[in-house]
Parts: structure tokens; sequence; C-alpha cells
């Protein structure tokens, strides 16, 4: 059986969620708060409308809330002194690889110095904080081989690019700005997730829901694009698993590192497979391919190695 989050390790404590508006932020203020932790958020404002965080009234589970924009350093340091945290998930992101095309140093600003901002903020009862970076930091995810922990780190575009930089920061602060203090710091590698309460742009899911809702073909700019589909609990279980890690060991207990959390292997999928599963079920869905100039400068193939995390925190996805 794999391991699962334990209810023991959270009731009552307290957790600093920063992106708890968003799509995974939201299903994960709901998990932890299922789980007795105290959970306060640090976002900006939902980023689609409808939204999860909305309907499904995350801010009712919440033991605190602000609203604050991560590239503010003194209004993040502002709330994470008030949030008292000893554990702190950076999830707030700017995460479309195409709005990193059209606006790259929103990106860079977000991901990066968002990051330094938050891990720069820890107070002095914070002893762990992960950091949910993205399956698309590696540089040399066109090989065609599943890509591991210590693969080196890149991006083309500016999105994957930014996620590099973000693992850069965690690795900085880790080793140096917060070596001394004993804070373990550890970074989470996955992406492509789906599920429920998802109305992002640009994410394929909700793009064929809206084209099927409204009656018309929807549009496909790269259908061979393979790409390590999960549903979204899956990786949040992970990332639960690894933060209970973390606060049982503390920093230089061996988990303090980067971790992959990816779907078993050979079940990655053409987004033209994922299409044809929706168009069983929908059969009036149709679909047109046109790529556009953006669909070239996004990796066609990406593949993550997971054994890691299945091998020394016995975390497997469970769906």
């Amino acid at each position: 059986m794999a391991a699962q989050p334990d209810p023991a390790s959270w009731r009552g404590r307290r957790v600093l969620l920063t992106g708890h508006t968003g799509f995974k932020g939201a299903w994960l203020a709901l998990w932890l708060a299922e789980l007795g932790a105290s959970v306060h958020g640090l976002a900006g404002p939902p980023p689609s409308v409808p939204s999860l965080y909305e309907l499904a009234r995350v801010a009712d589970v919440l033991d605190g809330e602000h609203e604050v924009d991560v590239r503010d350093a003194d209004a993040v340091a502002a709330a994470i002194r008030a949030a008292q945290p000893t554990l702190v998930i950076h999830m707030a992101a700017q995460a479309i690889v195409r709005r990193s095309l059209a606006a790259p140093a929103e990106s860079f600003a977000v991901n990066v110095t968002g990051t330094a901002n938050v891990l720069g903020a820890l107070p002095s009862c914070t002893t762990a904080a992960l950091v949910v970076t993205s399956d698309k930091c590696y540089r040399d995810v066109e090989s065609g081989r599943p890509m591991r922990e210590h693969d080196p780190l890149g991006g083309k575009d500016p999105y994957s690019a930014s996620k590099a930089g973000q693992e850069l920061v965690a690795a900085a602060f880790r080793q140096t700005v917060l070596a001394d203090r004993g804070v373990a710091v550890a970074t989470a590698r996955a992406g492509n997730v789906i599920g429920g309460g998802d109305w992002g742009s640009d994410r394929l899911l909700p793009d064929v829901m809206r084209a099927a809702l409204a009656g018309e073909p929807v549009v496909l700019r790269n259908p061979d694009a393979v790409r390590p589909w999960q549903h979204v609990l899956n990786p949040l279980s992970g990332y639960l698993v690894l933060a209970e890690a973390l606060l049982d060991t503390g920093a230089g207990g061996g988990f303090d590192e980067a971790w992959n959390f990816g779907p078993a292997a050979g079940d990655e999928r053409p987004v033209s497979w994922v299409v044809e599963r929706v168009r069983e079920r929908w059969p009036e869905l149709d679909a047109r391919v046109e790529p556009d100039a953006d669909a070239g400068k996004e990796s066609p193939l990406l593949r993550l190695d997971s054994a890691k995390a299945r091998e020394r925190l016995e975390w497997a996805p469970r769906w």
C-alpha cells in the first residue's frame, strides 16, 4: 500500500500555503484542513472566474488569509509573520507557458523573485519549507528518457526557465541563508495535472470543456505533444508525504532535496489521446489542429522518473 498523509502529523499544525486561490492550491488547502491543520493562505485573487476557491468555499476552512502579491517583499514578510507557521508550502506561481511568452518578465518576477521573498521571510518558528516548482524545469526534456532529479536544469521558454530559477533559489537558501537555522527546504516537481475545479486558460481539459459546451471545435496547437498527465490529488498526496518527512527528519535528514511526482512509467500520453478519451464520452466534441507560432516553443515530449519518491517515500499515484 502506498504511503498516504498521516492526520497525526497535521492535527493542529500551523501551515502557510501560498497560492491557495489557484487550482492546485485550493485542493491542497481543503485537504490540509481535512487533516486537521491550521491553514493560513497567502495569494492574489483567484486566477479564473469561476474558481474552485470560490465554489468550494476554501476561505471557510482557513484560519487566516492574506491577499498578497508574492512580488511585494514587505507584504509577504508581514503575512508570514502574522501566520507564524511551522511549515510553509509555496505554490504561488505564474503557471502558464503561453502567458510567459507574452510577458516573460512577469514569470521571472513571480516565480523566481517571489520564491526568494517567501524563503527570505521565514520566521524562527518555521522548521520546513516545500517549494513546488514544475516538471518543466529540466533542460534536456527532449532526450526521450524520463527526467531524474539530478538531471541539469534549464528550459528554453520563460516559464520553464523561471521554474529552473526557482529550483536554484530554493537550493541556495537551503545551503546558505537557512542552513544555520536548521530549516529543511525541499522542492517538488510535477505538472500537467487534471481534475475538477480547473477553469484555467490554455489548459487542455478546461479548453476542451469550454469548446464542447459552446458547441465549437476545440483548437489543438500541438496534438502530438506527450505529457505526464495525472489527477491533481496524486501529486498533492506526494507533497504531503514529503512535507511529513521534512518535519520528522529536519535539515540534513535526507529529504531536503528535489523530488519528482509523476504517473507510472509508460502512462505518459499525447494531447490527441486525451481528447479522444473525452470524445468517447462526449461524441459531439469536435477538434481541429491549428499550430501557432508559439507551438514550437513548447517541448514536444516530457517524461518524469519518480522512482526516488516511490522508493524512499513509498509514494505512488493512487489513480
